[in-house]
């Protein structure tokens, strides 16, 4: 039997089950799911059991979780697709416990009117949400590993000047690899 237990911050259980129920439904119907969600804990249940493929229950997982990350529920529908990952990066895992030090890198990872996060996007054709102590990061499996080691930089402190540069040279590798010629 294929139930998977997730908890979500209750700040999104609006955004996973959308105005009307609409999100919800719309995947429930999709996928032939049942999704419970408890209002008051944020604790969800994905009854998948009567899926039979394993690939598609983690997908269905991600997407609960990519949801209450952050993402928007049509953002995170991108990881149906195929050869699509979804990952979330724990940002206290580089500041440690330091409040300040999380603001800190936040910041970084966001930057000026959100900047920075843009500019990962735009140059490697992912979605990226910075939420909580995560940043989660949608997208092909090339242009998802791109997106984070950039954001691992940052995390790891190199200046933006040297990520966005080594952005610029990944999106020319990435533009050869999605022409379908190997580097």
């Amino acid at each position: 039997m294929s139930v998977f237990y997730v908890r979500i911050p209750t700040e999104r259980i609006g955004a996973l089950i959308g105005e009307e129920g609409r999100a919800k439904k719309e995947i429930e119907k999709k996928y032939g799911v049942k999704i419970l969600v408890d209002s008051e804990t944020g604790e969800t249940m994905i009854d998948a059991s009567p899926i039979n493929d394993p690939l598609l229950c983690i997908k269905l997982r991600d997407y609960v979780v990519a949801v209450g990350r952050g993402f928007s529920p049509e953002r995170a529908r991108k990881i149906f697709d195929e050869d699509t990952y979804f990952e979330s990066i724990d940002i206290k895992e580089y500041t440690g416990k330091s409040k300040a030090a999380l603001v800190r890198i936040r910041a970084r990872l966001i930057g000026k009117n959100g900047k920075t996060r843009r500019i990962i996007e735009e140059l490697t054709g992912t979605e990226v949400s910075i939420y909580g102590h995560t940043v989660s990061i949608i997208g092909q499996y090339e242009n998802f590993r791109a997106a984070k080691e950039a954001i691992e930089m940052l995390l790891s402190g190199s200046e933006h000047s040297t990520v966005y540069r080594f952005l610029e040279r990944k999106r020319e590798e990435l533009r050869i690899y999605e022409m379908g010629f190997t580097p």
